[in-house]
């Protein structure tokens, strides 16, 4: 049967139909999606909900969105307590979430982005069960994060489930994660380190058995231990194994994935089962060559992306919409993706793992940081569960520590050296880094990590577009062994204002040309792509976003630096630049095409294409053949009063827009 949705999975990869992790046969789960009530504010006045759920949905982008609680409650019901435990379980909820389980409080959690559980067996009864929860997305003093430039949706945004298995287990409670960790020291040596629970009042002697399965579903390496479980003890277990021919996950290329299948029987009997897909890879940060991919130059570009957001939905997206989110970045041609500024879902890494995208994840200690106790200890809960929930992905290529700390004191240092031993002793083989913004490359901010980044502007908030290229190369000489990327830099751009040709706006006002944007990106990534030595590029953004701080563009509550549109309708042309630039996929697009006014006859066509020539066409009229130089081709035309059809063909493929021309009365 795994073996079987393994293979569905391959054929539908593109489709991004299936799920992360196979439940077995030895635990019962129960969706808990339906059903719910909620209430605003406090727990009067019920209406019914489905999850996901916000309860910023409507006013994710105004200016003055709703941080508080939120109450929800629904009944559960149970035929009668089976054996075993049983489990609530939460994909996430923001920020801080208290639950009750017939009137008893079974638990809170304090952090938005990662799984938790709770053990409910003792607080479960046959029949009606009373489950109420109360999440709120006020500022917490000692929850990360603290600030930020993104709006800080509440609610049951992700889905919640019963899971019962059996009183010998992999363990439940292990941050979240699936108690299970895959990684290969040498790619021929795959290894597990295996956490097995036992609940019962006696000890207990099981049988762990790891196998390895290829694409074909054919079993291609095993180990096996057999373990002495003490009583209410969680026991560790190691296993090894060797693995003939190795085929590593490349990428982009061939994002190969194994089936990881660990069981714990006694007996012969199993008592559970956890299923995870694996890949086997090897990553080396280089600070002269970049990274290197199994030992080869890798080049890794793409966007940073915030949770999935659906007008109407808010970010309580079902997997659907991600999907469709990454359908536009398959288009676009990416090789990475900066997962800002905090843990995503489980199906957006398990995508990642399919397409072959590297990831860059990171914790939410983002703009602030405070030096209590309280904080550090959340901080620390935050970093072992984004690095246990995340461990077997094989898109995971780097943990990021933080984004933008702007206060660069002793309690910064102090917060961010604490997470760099956290996060090497919990996963010694990946690298971490730091976004640094707003101060020198080689002062302190930047030094607490194994890699940085830098979060730029230039051409947008301050200095001029030619900037970018000496102060990456500064930065590498400054910090010549330092790997270093670019893990922010973009302009604003919106669909409704057009200006062409365009003279530079100012950052913060509402007047933001997408023709500017464009021309930020023709030269950023010019100067990007003659630093082969930069380990990861990120556009600031993939897509708008909800930033309710933010009063510019062509609306209040957003970030409109992303190449597409909020609501996934319009893809701006500095997206089909950056297509010209990144895909194999063959390509032609006419810029400013939204600029369909023209009061002037004398104009310019630009297209991006990625094919060798483009033949451009103006009402019937050839205008001649133009290499696509740089992925740019250009033509000076004459428009002739009222509308121009403007066709643009690259061999078979075409594009073609209308311009009608209205000379300005005067």
């Amino acid at each position: 049967m795994l073996a079987t949705m393994i293979r569905v999975c391959r054929v539908l990869v593109l489709a991004l139909s299936c799920i992360a992790t196979v439940q077995a046969a030895p635990r019962t789960v129960t969706p808990l999606d339906a059903g719910w009530e909620f209430a605003k504010g406090a727990p009067a006045g019920w209406t019914a909900v489905t999850l996901p759920h916000t309860f910023n949905a409507e006013d994710g982008t105004s200016l003055h969105f709703y941080r508080g609680a939120g109450w929800y409650r629904r009944t559960i019901d149970v035929a009668r307590p089976g054996a075993g435990r049983t489990y609530l379980e939460f994909d996430g909820a923001a920020l801080a979430t208290d639950v009750w389980l017939n009137g008893t409080h079974i638990g809170r959690h304090e952090g938005g982005f990662a799984r938790f559980r709770f053990d409910v067996t003792d607080q479960l009864r046959a029949g009606a069960n009373a489950l109420l929860v109360r999440v709120d997305n006020t500022r917490q003093p000692d929850v990360a994060p603290l600030g930020g430039d993104y709006t800080l949706y509440g609610g049951l945004y992700r889905r919640v489930r019963l899971v019962t298995a059996a009183d010998v287990h992999i363990d439940m409670l292990d941050a979240g994660g699936p108690g299970v960790y895959f990684s290969t020291p040498q790619p021929d040596r795959p290894h597990w380190r295996v956490r097995v629970a036992n609940d019962r009042a006696r000890a207990e002697n099981v049988a762990v058995t790891a196998r390895l399965r290829d694409a074909a579903g054919k079993v291609v390496a095993t180990a096996q231990r057999s373990v002495a479980l003490p009583a209410r003890a969680v026991v560790p277990v190691e296993l090894d194994a060797v693995l003939a021919d190795p085929h590593l996950w490349q990428g982009v290329e061939d994002p190969y994935l194994y089936a990881s299948e660990v069981t714990v029987a006694r007996a012969g009997a199993v008592l559970d089962r956890v299923d995870n897909e694996v890949g086997i890879r090897t990553i080396q940060l280089d600070p002269d060559r970049g990274l290197l991919l199994n030992g080869r130059p890798y080049r890794v570009h793409g966007v940073n992306v915030h949770l999935t957001y659906v007008p109407g939905k808010g970010t309580a997206v079902d997997d659907a919409d991600i999907d469709t989110d990454y359908r536009i970045l398959s288009d676009l041609g990416v090789t990475g993706l900066r997962f800002a500024h905090y843990q995503h879902n489980e199906h957006s890494y398990a995508l990642a793992d399919r397409l072959g995208y590297l990831v860059w994840t990171e914790l939410p200690l983002t703009s602030e940081v405070n030096g209590s106790d309280a904080y550090a200890a959340n901080a620390a809960q935050q970093a072992r569960e984004l690095v246990r929930q995340n461990f077997n992905h094989p898109s995971v290529f780097v943990w990021g520590l933080g984004n933008e700390i702007y206060k660069v004191d002793e309690v910064s240092g102090r917060v961010l050296d604490a997470m760099q031993k956290l996060v090497h002793a919990e996963d010694a083989s990946r690298p971490t880094a730091y976004a640094n913004c707003c101060a020198p490359i080689d002062g302190p901010q930047a030094m607490h990590t194994d890699a940085v980044g830098s979060n730029v502007y230039f051409g947008w908030y301050d200095k001029e577009f030619a900037d970018l290229a000496p102060f990456l190369a500064t930065n590498h000489a400054k910090r010549p062994r330092m790997p270093q990327s670019l893990s922010e830099y973009g302009a604003g751009g919106s669909a409704l204002h057009q200006e062409d040709p365009v003279r530079r706006p100012v950052a913060p006002s509402r007047w933001h040309p997408e023709q500017y944007q464009a021309l930020y990106h023709e030269a950023a990534w010019r100067q990007i792509e003659a630093a082969p030595w930069l380990w990861a590029s990120f556009v600031w953004t993939g897509f708008d976003f909800a930033s309710s701080g933010r009063n510019e563009g062509d609306g209040p509550g957003v970030n409109d630096k992303g190449l597409v549109s909020m609501d996934r309708k319009v893809r701006k042309d500095a997206y089909y630049w950056y297509q010209a630039n990144w895909s194999k996929t063959p390509m032609v697009h006419i810029t400013s095409r939204r600029a369909v006014r023209r009061t002037e006859a004398d104009v310019e066509v630009k297209v991006y294409s990625n094919q060798r020539a483009v033949r451009l066409r103006v009402n019937g009229v050839d205008q001649g053949e133009q290499a696509a130089g740089g992925h740019v081709a250009r033509w000076r035309v004459r428009l002739a009063p009222g509308a121009n059809r403007i066709e643009a063909r690259a061999g078979a493929l075409m594009d073609d827009v209308e311009w009608t021309l209205a000379p300005a009365s005067h």
